[in-house]
């Protein structure tokens, strides 16, 4: 049975704090999301390889009307590359209709149960990819895929935000979201060596498997209590509110209206759609997510069409493994040296929407110069420098959708930003890119044509810096550079 403990905060305040599970620590928390979220990533990476994913059985005909059959999924199927394309992005139709709900349940209802519930059917689903006959039926499991992820990242960054140490708050969010490269490629590798011993079908089966010591764990694990869920319960003076240790208001861009009125009710917000309102009003929450959004419309289609495009460009009959290899060294070292420039040159709002355009412009222009290279050697030198510009940005974006709201916002803040980049991210530029591709049939032409609209990216998020220049009231920069460094040298 949990019991409660009286502990008084940094402001004097006396407050009661619900016991935690006697498996909980901070860094075993962090462990186990890491997991779920390597997981979560790695599915997608499997279906996106080609040892899953595989070629249409007219890929590879030679001048003399000599065809290769199909394989993997495009070949078993007969999908042409738009349907493939929206086959990647089946699973967002279930994650934007459960992110939302999951996130405004998480307020009332155990959030580890939640998760627990979201994993078995995210475990059911990928099994049933396992089993699909066709098209219809494994775009029907693709989609409750979806709806198994919307209950971990809507509550992941709150929680990790909410138990890391204070001075290294900042560094567990980007560690964790280390692992969406990190899974993703891995899911290249897994899919190629997997689906293409043991076929394609199984590679889901396998992962399903793993999924499920996981999910069990959700519904048998009580509670982890959330700081900033327990404040909204109690009775805490008004007075008070804004010497929360884990308030905001610093940081937050201030609501239209009375601005007293929107300070007492902060933690203490409406229903769903009075906090969408809240979320909407925030300049520089929804320039974030803009600018997140066109960025992942561009690294969602190089994570599905990449290694694709790689061997077809270059005949490589290797790509998932090199490119894969490729992606978690550049998504972990691209992931660490952002957190680790941003300290250095001060972790403020300013800064980190001005590392989020300088590193994705950089990116943008090394990727571009990688699909123009007729060298293999050459494309995956510039490859790995763009990955890693593009990378580095992982972090301080996410830490900017955190910390530009209040603690009671943060989950759906979280969820709407993650349905965000995939509404009007990945899931369009997937079969938009394959229809390019249906169209030009030149891989080399419909990449450089993806990689120019990270240059949009880099405007937006330049915009965002713009704002916190000309109003002076949004950001307390004195007080805000006094937060944890994203990463810190322990």
């Amino acid at each position: 049975m949990a019991g409660t403990v009286e502990q008084a905060g940094e402001d004097g305040v006396l407050r009661s704090h619900q016991q935690q599970p006697a498996w909980f620590t901070p860094r075993r928390l962090l462990v186990l999301f890491c997991c779920i979220n390597m997981l979560n990533y790695l599915d997608r990476g499997t279906i996106a390889s080609n040892g899953v994913n595989g070629v249409p059985g007219d890929a590879g005909c030679l001048k003399d009307d000599t065809c290769f059959h199909g394989s993997g999924i495009q070949g078993e199927f007969g999908l042409s590359y738009f349907q493939d394309g929206i086959l990647s992005s089946a699973f967002m139709v279930g994650l934007l209709a459960a992110s939302p709900v999951f996130a405004h349940l998480s307020k009332t209802l155990n959030s580890f149960r939640l998760i627990g519930f979201g994993l078995s059917v995210w475990v059911f689903a990928t099994a049933g990819c396992g089993f699909s006959v066709g098209f219809w039926s494994i775009m029907s499991f693709r989609m409750l895929v979806g709806v198994g992820e919307a209950s971990f990242v809507s509550l992941a960054g709150p929680y990790i935000l909410d138990v890391a140490p204070p001075s290294q708050k900042s560094s567990w969010i980007s560690i964790f979201y280390m692992f969406t490269p990190v899974g993703y490629a891995m899911g290249y590798v897994y899919g190629g060596v997997v689906g293409g011993s043991l076929g394609w079908r199984a590679a889901f089966w396998i992962e399903s498997l793993l999924m499920l010591p996981l999910a069990i764990f959700g519904f048998v694990s009580n509670e982890v209590y959330l700081k900033g869920r327990l404040d909204k319960l109690e009775a805490i003076p008004q007075s008070n509110v804004e010497a929360l240790p884990n308030a905001t208001e610093d940081v937050r861009e201030p609501l239209a209206g009375d601005e007293a009125k929107n300070k007492d009710t902060t933690l203490l917000s409406g229903g769903l759609l009075s906090d969408l309102k809240e979320l909407a009003m925030c300049k520089i929450y929804t320039t974030n997510v803009f600018g997140y959004t066109v960025y992942t419309f561009v690294l969602g289609s190089y994570a599905y069409w990449g290694p694709k495009a790689a061997q077809a460009i270059f005949n490589m009959q290797n790509a998932d493994v090199v490119f894969g290899g490729v992606t978690i060294l550049c998504g972990i070292v691209g992931t660490y040296c952002g957190g680790v420039f941003l300290d250095y040159i001060g972790s403020t709002l300013r800064n980190s929407f001005k590392l989020l355009a300088v590193a994705t412009a950089m990116g943008a222009i090394a990727c571009s110069v990688a699909f123009l290279s007729q060298n293999l050697i050459t494309f995956f030198i510039f490859l790995a420098v763009g990955e890693f510009f593009l990378f580095s940005v992982q972090g301080p974006v996410n830490f900017v959708s955190l910390r530009s709201v209040s603690p009671n916002l943060q989950a759906l803040a979280m969820a709407m930003s993650t349905v965000c980049i995939h509404v009007l991210g990945d899931v369009p530029s997937a079969p938009i890119v394959g229809a390019i591709q249906d169209w030009v049939h030149n891989w080399r032409f419909s990449c450089l044509i993806l990689t120019s609209v990270l240059f949009l990216a880099a405007a937006i998020w330049g915009t965002g810096s713009m704002f916190l220049v000309m109003d002076k009231d949004s950001v307390g920069e004195t007080k805000e550079s006094s937060e944890a460094p994203l990463l810190t040298s322990e």
